[in-house]
């Protein structure tokens, strides 16, 4: 996760990629031609407004059907609503949010001079920070806060040097994967490889990042995955459907947050580990970055745990269901693609050279961004717009966007719904300005002075890889987003 520059406000004509592709992102403020609204919507009666929201949200209706309604029927991208999790149990919590459904207001989200991240990575509901050791980690901390600068630097940092083993660690990892599912095609005719996946992501990120090799721990090595799996589960399933069946999960997944000593053994063993085996990058965290040891180890298991192995256990099934399940020939392109362009090496610099991989995975990241929703939290007071109105915000009050549906924004996407493998080729690749997947466009830059995921190239350039990867070795798959049931090896 699980987890991500600052963009200005933007003009856009609707229903027309080539005006999409002339407009630029601008620090002007909003047309004075738009005209002021009223934010429509409300949050309803106290107790009763929170757990009906809740109920459609989770239950009845689903997020992406809850908001899509709430756009009909205020006939604006912009409205006031409630956002799970809410009454019983979560003291302290306020569900009140002004939701932003539209590239060009869902873009405030990111502008660090208007709005403020202070504990809003899941809205105003905050796992306790006794899951990391009592630190709050750099993914809960605002930019205004002197420890951001040092936490997101010492992030930045970790990438920077793991380039040198990044691509080595991955290969071998997928090496691993795939002869495994291979073998297992083989030998029972379809292979479950989602629990293989989240081994190969586990052993090549923590060498990678932290440089210490799972092997040298036994537990780490056959249970560190599944740890962080039921570490992240814990904070993060007072906010997600789930699917099971209703009321069970509203009842048990949906009206508590979970405490953290149901996992403590679990993150004691990764704490530890990380502190015996990490030794030199923890101490650079100590004397480059003037961070404490438990400051540098809690939040290298976030980077590690939530933004890297979580974002990609989530994304990566997403993308290979997307090239296993499709009957247009896009294999056949991107197999031609992989092996012709690039040279015979796989590297970054190689998968640059595959615009149709790219474009396969950014498209991807469109409609399935690893983290759905977005929060922030309003500086000052300010006006917003959308692409038809403008309106009054107060500070202090919660914004939130919906990604899936903000990437489906027909002014800016011709086709919203359609997964269109080349839409970011040629011209398209004006399309990157309004990619939000990782907390800011896909055209910003991650720095110290804002909250964009440092690691946002690295994903994509990894998922790259992983495409070229397949495509290399394979003429064909088949599949979804949980089994493969046919491969065909290259000649």
């Amino acid at each position: 996760m699980a987890t991500m520059s600052m963009i200005k406000m933007m003009s856009v004509t609707p229903s027309s990629q080539q005006s999409v592709s002339s407009s630029t992102p601008s620090s002007s403020p909003p047309s004075t031609s738009l005209p002021i609204r009223t934010i429509p919507g409300s949050y309803g009666w106290p107790l009763l407004g929170p757990i009906s929201d809740r109920l459609d949200y989770f239950w009845f209706q689903g997020p992406e059907t809850f908001f899509r309604k709430r756009i009909d029927k205020h006939k604006s991208t912009v409205f006031r609503t409630n956002v799970p999790p809410s009454f019983p149990f979560f003291s302290g919590v306020n569900p009140n949010v002004v939701t932003v459904l539209d590239c060009k207001s869902f873009a405030h989200l990111f502008n660090m001079e208007i709005v403020e991240k202070t504990d809003v990575l899941v809205g105003d509901f905050m796992p306790s920070v006794k899951f990391t050791g009592n630190v709050r980690t750099c993914a809960y901390l605002d930019t205004s806060e002197p420890q951001h600068a040092k936490v997101k630097g010492f992030a930045l940092d970790i990438l920077k040097r793991s380039s040198k083993v990044w691509l080595t660690e991955l290969l071998a990892s997928l090496d691993t994967l795939w002869g495994t599912i291979d073998k297992e095609v083989s030998e029972n005719g379809s292979a479950t490889y989602l629990i293989p996946l989240q081994k190969c992501i586990f052993t090549f990120l923590t060498k990678a990042l932290i440089g210490a090799d799972p092997a040298k721990s036994p537990t780490i090595a056959k249970s560190g995955y599944a740890m962080l799996d039921r570490w992240l589960a814990l904070q993060l399933l007072p906010t997600i459907k789930i699917g099971v069946l209703q009321p069970l999960e509203e009842i048990f997944l949906h009206s508590f947050s979970y405490p953290s000593f149901l996992v403590s053994g679990d993150y004691k063993q990764l704490y530890d580990f990380v502190k015996t085996e990490g030794r030199e990058v923890l101490k650079r965290g100590q004397t480059e970055f003037g961070l404490s040891q438990e400051e540098t180890i809690h939040n290298l298991l976030f980077v590690l745990g939530f933004n890297a192995y979580g974002g990609f256990s989530i994304f990566l099934p997403t993308l290979i269901n997307a090239i296993a399940s499709d009957t247009t020939g896009l294999q056949d392109k991107l197999r031609v693609e992989a092996r012709q362009n690039g040279g015979p090496t796989l590297t970054f610099d190689s998968v640059k050279e595959m615009p149709l991989v790219q474009s396969v995975v950014y498209e991807t990241l469109r409609l399935n961004p690893p983290v759905p929703l977005q929060y922030a939290r309003a500086r000052k007071d300010f006006t917003l717009s959308s692409h038809d109105s403008a309106y009054d915000i107060k500070k202090g009050e919660l914004l939130c966007g919906y990604q899936p549906l903000v990437m489906q924004d027909p002014n800016v996407f011709e086709e919203p719904k359609s997964f269109k493998p080349d839409r970011f080729t040629g011209e398209g690749k004006e399309l990157l300005n309004y990619l939000f997947w990782s907390n800011g466009p896909q055209t910003g830059s991650p720095t110290e002075s804002n909250k964009q995921c440092a690691a946002k190239d690295t994903v994509t350039l990894t998922a790259s890889v992983l495409v070229a990867y397949l495509f290399r070795r394979y003429d064909s798959i088949t599949g979804t987003a949980t089994s493969i049931t046919a491969l065909k090896r290259a000649d």
